[in-house]
């Protein structure tokens, strides 16, 4: 499958230079590190280069790619709803407008983007490449363009102020560094725009997950923080709100970056 990267310039995510294309791969000029396209699907975290939970789950979602839609639907099914109307508790929180470049930080099988207006720009970034490939599936089923990349939250492939949306759902709670993720979301949204975060509660991971056997050992989080990480946002964030779903084991978190914040790229090295 060819390539095309048509909506931002792609940057190293480690250095945040800007990286020009080969036969097959992206490469940085300056280091020379290169970036592989698989199916289209730039991959900028391979599995060797990954540690901690970031690798244990991007394993979890590899294995469970395939019947990962088919499980959500199934479960929206079982609560007496549709995917449509649990979706659009958060999905509806987005301000997205004709023409907008919207980012999703863990696209995963792209489910949320079915239910988006169909007249913006969107981008997927996700560590599984199991999900992605469902992802480009699926997309192409619905008739949705979309870019896709691999990669990890806290090392995001793009330029500074870049989207005008930025949301992420379900999975920060698995993240190696959730304060490193939150300040590069927040690094590739331009100033004034509205940025969302959600996942599960400490009640819903302790008292379903860690009790059900087939999802205990994935759940241990002993050691994790699973409070709404406002306290991890950067200073001067604005029209910080929380919403909770589903009996208090969903939250939704939805702030603004200022105009003329002064958060930018940090070379991290690889």
């Amino acid at each position: 499958m060819s390539f095309s990267y048509e909506l931002v310039n792609l940057l190293d995510p480690y250095t945040k230079e800007p990286l020009q294309m080969g036969k097959g791969y992206l490469f940085n000029p300056v280091s020379g590190e290169k970036y592989y396209i698989n199916s289209g699907i730039p991959v900028f975290l391979t599995e060797n280069q990954m540690t901690g939970d970031n690798l244990k789950y991007s394993r979890f979602y590899d294995r469970i790619s395939r019947f990962y839609r088919i499980s959500s639907v199934f479960y929206c099914w079982l609560k007496g709803t549709t995917e449509k109307k649990v979706k659009s508790l958060y999905l509806d929180q987005l301000e997205i407008k004709k023409g907008s470049m919207v980012l999703e930080v863990s696209v995963g099988s792209a489910d949320n983007l079915k239910h988006l207006k169909p007249d913006a720009s969107y981008t997927g970034i996700d560590i599984s490449f199991g999900m992605l490939t469902m992802a480009r599936r699926q997309l192409k089923r619905w008739k949705i363009k979309a870019s896709l990349c691999q990669g990890e939250a806290e090392h995001l492939p793009f330029p500074d102020n870049s989207f005008d949306v930025v949301f992420h759902v379900g999975g920060i709670n698995f993240f190696n560094d959730k304060h490193k993720a939150l300040t590069e979301m927040i690094r590739v949204a331009k100033p004034g725009s509205k940025l969302l975060v959600a996942d599960e509660t400490e009640s819903m991971v302790v008292n379903t997950y860690q009790k059900n056997p087939f999802t205990r050992n994935l759940y241990q989080l002993a050691d994790r923080d699973l409070s709404v990480p406002i306290h991890l946002l950067p200073p001067g964030m604005k029209e910080i709100e929380v919403r909770y779903f589903f009996d208090q084991k969903v939250y939704c978190l939805t702030f603004r970056k200022p105009a003329g914040f002064g958060g930018k790229a940090e070379n991290s090295g690889h």
